[in-house]
């Protein structure tokens, strides 16, 4: 998966560890950005499971995990459930194997629904019933996305809701230096055609528009996939979308072909690249944004998710010396809404218990959420929590980007068989840079998908 590349090598061991109520990171009914009284309003619903167990299995080590343990505190405060949640570097496989030996934890959370749709079907997971899809649906910006994501077809072949979505990333932001546009003159564009418009206009100035780097590796054009998802959510219905994910709507469609030509548009324009186009493929995507904060500036915007500022430079204060908006949206398709690219994690239950229900009752608290927001790196679609908890201005307005979001997809490429999503389809952007057309690079990608056994 692209996290990998994205957040460095994960701690290669397994570990786990009990929440403890003395770990409460926030006086329960002390500060008025938490919503305490749904937290009351649960612990006085769940009084009766002092004492039981719960097993939960996830994805986060290391810091994420000590936030998570942050968030079990208040669930362990609440309830008296002895809770033990565990992880390892190899989270994927091991929750295979552990269902499929017999010994799933009550809990499982991943950050892959297809991974969670394939458990489904062998019958390894427990539905979680009608009322909480229609909680997510109300109470999640892009509700129906969400649940979606969630809907798999059991054992039996019948669809039913499996998996509540808890933390979320967001992808569909353009990164630049205030201060750069202030002196400039520049306003931050509202649609797609005021951003051609800005990046011509930035030319005409004698700048450079953009900086954009594909270089990571082994995973070497992963970054301008998420380019061409973000454009077919702009350019195309969220089912043409969908259809594009699993095959159905082939690479070589016009709508896709004209997807990865409107990305041309920004990285094949030797003018509107720093570097030019040849940097485009070799330039490494954490070295990328340094244009931003030259002096005078090599670059005045870049596409990238919501983790880049890790990779600006140390000292960087962000709303200050960099800040964000929204990846626009086409005014000439405004029955598109205001589409959001992404990542998040889901939480389905693999052995059903009444801790394991308490625990999916839990996430629907603001509390749930409101813990971890205010410490670092947690945004959530969830309606219903106090914004002034996060942490900071940028993640509360990442976090409304999700609330206010019509639609709202998974990462494209992470939805694709690997061979294409973490293959093909990284090198055929690259070989499109390199000088390829959009049609010969899409027909690449679906000779290698068609190949695929």
């Amino acid at each position: 998966m692209k996290k990998s590349f994205l957040m460095g090598v994960a701690v290669a061991a397994l570990f786990a560890g009990a929440a403890s109520a003395a770990d409460l990171k926030f006086a329960p009914g002390q500060d008025a950005k938490f919503n305490w009284k749904s937290y009351d309003e649960f612990k006085a619903a769940h009084a009766d499971l002092k004492g039981q167990p719960l097993t939960i299995f996830g994805p986060w080590r290391g810091e994420d995990e000590a936030f998570f343990q942050s968030v079990l505190a208040y669930f362990t405060e609440a309830t008296g459930i002895d809770v033990k949640y565990s992880s390892s570097e190899n989270y994927e496989q091991q929750i295979v194997i552990d269902t499929q030996a017999g010994s799933p934890p009550n809990i499982a959370v991943l950050p892959q629904p297809g991974l969670l749709a394939d458990l489904a079907s062998k019958g390894f997971l427990t539905p979680l019933g009608d009322d909480n899809s229609k909680w997510i649906k109300d109470n999640y910006g892009a509700g129906d996305s969400w649940v979606g994501y969630g809907t798999y077809k059991g054992k039996d072949g019948k669809e039913d809701f499996y998996a509540f979505p808890y933390k979320a990333d967001v992808k569909s932001l353009v990164w630049y230096v205030p201060e750069n546009f202030e002196e400039a003159g520049y306003k931050i564009p509202t649609t797609m055609e005021e951003l051609h418009a800005l990046t011509d206009q930035i030319v005409k100035d004698g700048g450079v528009p953009w900086c954009i780097g594909l270089g990571s590796g082994g995973a070497t054009g992963w970054p301008a996939t998420d380019w061409v998802e973000d454009l077919m959510l702009r350019m195309q219905p969220p089912e043409a979308y969908d259809k594009w994910t699993t095959n159905e709507l082939k690479f070589t469609d016009p709508a896709v072909v004209a997807a990865i030509d409107e990305f041309g548009k920004f990285a094949k324009n030797a003018k509107y690249v720093d570097g030019g186009v040849a940097a485009v493929a070799s330039t490494d995507f954490r070295d990328s944004p340094k244009g931003l904060f030259a002096v005078p500036p090599k670059c005045y915007m870049h596409h990238q998710a919501s983790f880049i500022p890790s990779f600006f430079p140390e000292g960087t204060k962000l709303g200050q010396d960099a800040d964000f908006f929204y990846m626009p949206t086409f005014a000439s398709h405004p029955e598109l809404g205001k589409p959001v690219l992404g990542a998040g994690t889901l939480v389905s239950i693999a052995k059903d218990s009444k801790t394991a229900r308490a625990f999916i009752d839990f996430l629907k608290t603001p509390i749930a959420h409101e813990v971890w927001m205010a410490q670092s790196s947690f945004l959530t679609p969830y309606k219903g929590v106090s914004t002034e908890a996060y942490a900071n201005p940028q993640m509360k307005k990442e976090g409304e980007i999700l609330t206010s979001a019509t639609t709202f997809r998974f990462d494209g490429s992470d939805l694709m068989p690997g061979k294409i999503g973490a293959g093909a389809f990284w090198t055929g952007m690259v070989d499109f840079v390199g000088g390829k057309s959009a049609e010969e690079a899409a027909g690449e990608i679906q000779s290698a998908w068609d190949g695929i056994k």
